[in-house]
């Protein structure tokens, strides 16, 4: 069973932490960009948080600069634009790759455990209809993918981009992983 607990990361504000001070709580972590078509979906993703929060949710984001150079800011701008933009109250983290070479521990462990994503959909389409070539699984697709974690640290699923934080799939996922 992978674990994401003891992967150091950075928080926005530049902390050396890892994940194992969320143990117990259900996680949902998104790789997340600010000048994204998808980038509305942090209003979504703040009231997902507000709402399930104090059930045991956390929603990790995590800023990526992989896809169309849509994340060009520092910690502090990507901070002030969630702020400032969308309210964003979850943690976010200092930016780091989601995919290639330069790939963090973190995403290397998280694509290792989920190579394929929930909801592979017309959107992907999209981006090939817009010249784009998109990264096949087990890569992170694009902004705005989501991966559920268990109280336990267990990666238990994967949600592509375009299924918002509203959507059943992801709310009934969460839910059965907060009722445990």
């Amino acid at each position: 069973m992978a674990s994401v607990y003891n992967i150091p990361v950075k928080t926005i504000q530049g902390y050396d932490v890892t994940l194992n001070q969320y143990e117990g709580k259900v996680l949902l972590l998104v790789n997340v960009a600010s000048k994204c078509g998808l980038t509305p979906q942090y209003e979504g993703l703040e009231k997902l948080y507000t709402e399930k929060k104090n059930a045991g949710l956390e929603i990790l984001g995590f800023p990526a600069n992989n896809f169309l150079a849509q994340e060009p800011g520092s910690d502090e701008e990507i901070q002030e634009f969630c702020s400032v933009n969308y309210k964003v109250d979850f943690p976010l983290f200092s930016k780091i790759s989601v995919a290639g070479e330069d790939k963090h521990p973190l995403y290397q462990t998280l694509t290792q455990a989920i190579p394929e994503r929930i909801g592979e959909g017309p959107w992907w389409k999209d981006l090939v209809d817009y010249g784009l070539t998109p990264n096949e699984p087990p890569e992170i697709l694009w902004n705005f993918e989501k991966f559920l974690v268990s109280k336990t640290g267990e990666i238990v699923a994967r949600f592509a981009p375009d299924i918002t934080a509203d959507d059943a799939r992801i709310v009934d996922a969460i839910n059965a992983e907060l009722a445990k």
